[in-house]
């Protein structure tokens, strides 16, 4: 019999966003996979994919914050720069 996957404590691990990253999934520490959830929420409500190259993300002025100013940011690299902003 197959043992029950656990899911990796490190993910599970409530993290603070700092206040850049709060403006975006609020202020509430939140393990790792659920802020990527309201992270991907807040891109989709704000239609910040971009149309054709769909791997890239069109920061609006808070994710400007969160990606260190930058206009355009690919996924990879969103997830890297959303991991400076937490505590």
């Amino acid at each position: 019999m197959a043992a029950e996957r656990k899911p990796n404590a490190a993910f599970m691990k409530p993290v603070q966003p700092n206040e850049k990253l709060s403006v975006v999934v609020g202020s509430n520490p939140l393990p790792r996979t659920e802020l990527t959830k309201k992270l991907w929420v807040y891109i989709k409500k704000n239609g910040l994919q971009d149309k054709r190259v769909k791997t890239q993300i069109n920061a609006d002025a808070a994710l400007q914050a969160v990606f260190g100013g930058k206009k355009q940011v690919s996924m990879f690299e969103m997830t890297k720069l959303v991991s400076q902003n937490v505590k």
